[in-house]
């Protein structure tokens, strides 16, 4: 081409007048140059068994996604990793997507499916490994695995390892962040969706439409505000509403009662939904962490949790082995937050110095619904009650109850629980004034007990009979004055009165400790 180009502009017609005799032959001498560098390039670029390993399957169906608001800057990362040469194994970490759990045999699997390459069923592990590691080292390849949650080694699978020799890349999505540490990857973490962002994901899904039906964009806020930094959970709800025919501000601001109420209903929808993260609780694998997960749902949604809060909950409720040194204890629940956060079940506050959780709402959901029946749970934190459930909702196998955060301001005479094994009562942060004498006749094993907060000014002398109660918290009852004898209460470790209204010191005091310490 390049000759034939010469030939007809330099040797021909006015050009082969202008251009002198040793100047066309200067530049012919050029040309056969260039021409002989990219025959050798040529040369190089040359594979006997073609340009890829195999030929690429053929096109399969498009698979709807969405184009979900929030990824630019996570994209623009993994772009720069993927164009660059120092990182050669990319690790996405973040809630949402369903897990999926590979063994060395399954991912073989697909991996040579992908590669159009025949693996025979009965052929030994090392073979496969050997006959992948041939293939993939010839090429330069892009691999992704998605949703991996189990550690693995490269060279097990028969993968070749990412290098800046060979220029492969593996891209790891997984809510694991020890998984990606565990296969090297440098790690980028997708944030959560802004309730602007969020907002727009919704209304992209369900149609902008909705907005000209007045009234109806503040009970769509709340909607989303329910679902917020959860693109699938935005998705498939608003996948729902869309679904409801014409927008009608009746129905919505029923479909916004049931979604917050939808712990109660079961629906595809919501299966769809909680499925997925109840994955992330299930792999835990851990009963202890899980146990701990699950006390955080005791709290009302949006609950800002210090790190020594939810650590000293977790030693109180005996969650956590208390030893003889109490730092261990907190070592070893700092292991377990620190696995909550990196599963993305709960997650660190990005606007405070100090170290501070939320649990996501949906999240929440999810943890209140994976407890079960059988389990002893009734969990009616913020639910706006302006009254104690009634006696047949305390069935006799309760070992939590948490009513906190609501507006209950008295409990009604005649209401005595027979709950033998219950063990915690979180009644804290409502307008209770008193607390009757039977309320405590029929809990003999309650562990804790807590009504921080509250309005009570004395406590009822029924408290000194709960002979196993070991931790009573009583901090901000700024009404409270006086307690009856704690002499009787013998496993009693500690007693919050941060900020309350005592005035006269309770008898059985110097039998009080907490750890080492006598207070």
């Amino acid at each position: 081409m390049l000759i034939q180009e010469y030939k007809q502009r330099f040797t021909r017609g006015k050009w082969a007048r202008r251009v002198p005799y040793l100047k066309r032959a200067s530049l012919d001498k050029l040309v056969r140059e260039k021409v002989e560098v990219v025959r050798r390039i040529q040369e190089r670029g040359i594979f006997n068994e073609g340009l890829v390993t195999a030929r690429p399957p053929a096109p399969g169906s498009i698979i709807p996604t969405e184009n979900l608001e929030g990824e630019i800057s996570a994209k623009e990362r993994i772009w720069e990793y993927l164009m660059g040469e120092k990182v050669g194994t990319i690790g996405v970490c973040g809630i949402g997507g369903v897990g999926k759990d590979y063994n060395h045999e399954a991912l073989q699997k697909k991996i040579a499916a992908a590669m159009d390459v025949k693996l025979r069923e009965d052929e030994e592990l090392m073979r496969r490994v050997a006959k992948l590691m041939e293939i993939m080292g010839r090429v330069r390849f892009v691999l992704i695995l998605d949703d991996v949650w189990d550690n693995f080694s490269f060279n097990d699978v028969g993968i070749p390892e990412p290098t800046p020799q060979n220029g492969c890349k593996v891209v790891i999505t997984s809510r694991s962040a020890q998984v990606c540490n565990y296969l090297g990857c440098k790690i980028i973490k997708v944030q959560p969706l802004s309730a602007e962002e969020s907002l727009n994901l919704f209304l992209n899904k369900v149609g902008h439409d909705v907005l000209q039906v007045a009234g109806l964009e503040e009970i769509l806020k709340l909607i989303v505000e329910d679902c917020v930094s959860l693109p699938l959970a935005i998705v498939v709800i608003a996948g729902g509403m869309k679904g409801e025919g014409e927008p009608n501000i009746v129905e919505w601001r029923n479909a916004l009662n049931d979604l917050r109420q939808r712990v109660k209903s079961v629906n595809d929808m919501e299966e769809m939904i909680f499925g997925r993260l109840r994955f992330s609780y299930d792999h835990l694998r851990n009963l202890e962490i899980q146990k701990c997960f699950l006390y955080c749902s005791l709290f009302r949604e949006d609950y800002e949790f210090s790190r020594e809060e939810l650590i000293e909950g977790w030693i109180d409720e005996g969650l956590i082995h208390e030893s003889e040194k109490r730092q261990d204890a907190y070592d070893r629940a700092d292991v377990f937050l620190n696995r909550l956060e990196k599963n993305c079940l709960l997650e660190k506050t990005v606007d405070r110095a100090v170290n501070i959780f939320k649990m996501h709402d949906v999240v929440r959901d999810m943890a209140i619904k994976s407890i079960g029946p059988g389990v002893g749970y009734m969990v009616k934190a913020g639910r706006k009650l302006t009254e104690v459930p009634n006696k047949h909702e305390w069935a006799i196998d309760l070992n939590k109850v948490s009513l906190m955060a609501n507006y209950i301001s008295e409990i009604p005479i005649g209401l005595t629980p027979k709950c033998l094994t219950l063990s915690a009562l979180i009644l804290s942060d409502n307008p209770l004034t008193k607390i009757l004498e039977s309320l405590f006749e029929d809990m003999s094993g309650l562990k804790v007990l807590d009504l921080s907060r509250t309005n009570i000014e004395a406590l009822p002398g029924s408290t000194s009979k709960l002979e196993y109660l070991s931790t009573l918290r009583l901090r901000g009852c700024e009404r409270l004055k006086c307690l009856p004898s704690l002499e009787k209460l013998v496993a009693l470790k500690k007693l919050d009165l941060k900020w309350a209204a005592i005035e006269v010191v309770p008898q059985g005091m110097e039998m009080l400790v907490i750890g080492e310490e006598p207070i």
